[in-house]
């Protein structure tokens, strides 16, 4: 359900200004992304969980904010990124 730290160090490659750039709103927003496309996963087979269910939608709240953010102070990066993660909105 979590998050590989291959598949991590990946993201932090690829969406990231360095290879230690965990930090910057586009890394965060695509580590979030992976983890609720898993969580999402876990959720179609299990579907009385409702612990984990809370859960993600924590992160997609924790998503959302910071999506806000990004789109307010880099509205270029931010549609790319969408564009990229194939989020909608």
């Amino acid at each position: 359900m979590s998050i590989t730290i291959e598949r991590k160090s990946e993201l932090v490659a690829k969406y990231g200004e360095g290879e230690n750039d965990t930090g910057s709103s586009a890394v965060q927003i695509a580590i979030l992304s992976e983890r609720i496309r898993n969580l999402t996963e876990h959720l179609r087979a299990q579907r009385k969980d409702f612990a984990t269910r809370r859960g993600l939608l924590v992160l997609i709240g924790r998503r959302r904010r910071l999506q806000n953010y990004l789109q307010g102070k880099d509205p270029q990066q931010y549609a790319q990124l969408i564009k990229d993660l194939e989020l909608r909105r």
